[in-house]
């Protein structure tokens, strides 16, 4: 006997897409909540981030606030009171202090001076300073002995500086001045300190030989940052050696050389160690800076802070602008 069989039927189709996923499981969050916790997620090391940081920071802006803002504002609030050496604050008195200061009858000499310091100083340091850079640069053979030489006497501190050179300078114990003797140059013992511009032109001798090296140093940087294709460039060109100097060194040497400046200038506004040790600021109160000045009314004879701290907000408001003079004045012309 035969069996037959039943028709076969094709098998129900596979489901594809979202529905062979089965049911979406129903969430009583709504739908935004996985996105804001995601996001939650993602912003925490953003905040960690941030808070390393400011952690990092934190000891460069405390030495800052207590090492430089807080004495600023201590100096303003005694620039604006009655406030002797030793007898304290004894209430507001503005503008009494800032006239005081200004009509001091060492006041315009001692600007006058500052000024005229700082300007041979800084001609001075920063030619030298060039001009050893370049020395160095272009010469092999004594390269090592000539940095060396040079940069020895910026390992010295300016105060042992100036006790040296004042030794030196002595005519009594000093070497200078029996040398010239032996040498037939002088007939009697020279006094290097003894004359206006001769305690002037020695004081600027001393801080030429403390801080050429330092600034030679600083040009020498910015020397060896100029690319050598500029340079090749130039001499494929025809340039010679004062041209290429002129055209490419300085140009691109600019940065330097602003920076060298601003630190020159303010240093040289700010003189105080080198004129108090060597000159005291005599003779005849020829050599007195702006610092020294501001030293003499608080500690020497007037004895009063509140003028000496007025006289100190005008120097730091003459600094300000003679800085953001300055860097406007060096920048590039296609920064101006």
């Amino acid at each position: 006997m035969s069996v037959q069989s039943a028709p076969s039927t094709p098998p129900p189709p596979v489901p594809h897409g979202p529905a062979a996923r089965g049911p979406v499981p129903s969430d009583d969050r709504p739908p935004r909540a996985a996105g804001t916790a995601g996001a939650a997620r993602r912003r925490r090391p953003g905040r960690s981030q941030s808070a390393r940081g400011w952690a990092y920071a934190a000891p460069t802006a405390v030495f800052v606030l207590v090492l430089f803002v807080l004495p600023v504002l201590l100096v303003g609030q005694m620039s604006a009171s009655d406030w002797p050496l030793l007898a304290g604050n004894r209430g507001v008195n503005f503008p009494d202090n800032f006239r005081d200061a200004v009509e001091n009858r060492f006041f315009w000499d001692s600007v006058v001076f500052t000024l005229k310091y700082t300007a041979i100083a800084t001609v001075l340091l920063i030619a030298l300073g060039l001009g050893f850079a370049l020395l160095v640069q272009e010469s092999s053979r004594w390269k090592s002995f000539l940095r060396t030489s040079i940069l020895v006497p910026s390992a010295l501190g300016l105060a042992s500086a100036s006790l040296l050179f004042y030794a030196l300078y002595s005519p009594q114990v000093g070497p200078i001045s029996p040398l010239l003797e032996r040498l037939g140059l002088v007939d009697e013992p020279v006094s290097f300190l003894g004359s206006p511009d001769g305690a002037l032109w020695s004081t600027v001798f001393l801080i030429v030989w403390r801080f050429a090296g330092f600034y030679m140093l600083l040009l020498m940087v910015g020397l060896q940052g100029i690319p050598h294709e500029v340079y090749e460039a130039a001499r494929m060109d025809g340039a010679n050696r004062w041209q290429t100097f002129a055209r490419v060194t300085v140009p691109l040497l600019r940065p330097s050389l602003a920076l060298c400046t601003i630190l020159c200038v303010t240093g040289s506004l700010l003189a105080f160690d080198q004129f108090y040790i060597l000159t005291k600021g005599g003779p005849d109160n020829s050599t007195i800076t702006v610092v020294q000045l501001i030293y003499n009314i608080a500690f020497q004879g007037q004895n009063d802070l509140g003028v000496a701290a007025a006289l100190s907000i005008i120097v730091l408001a003459a600094l300000v602008l003679i800085n953001v003079a300055q860097v406007r004045g060096m920048r590039a012309p296609e920064e101006k």
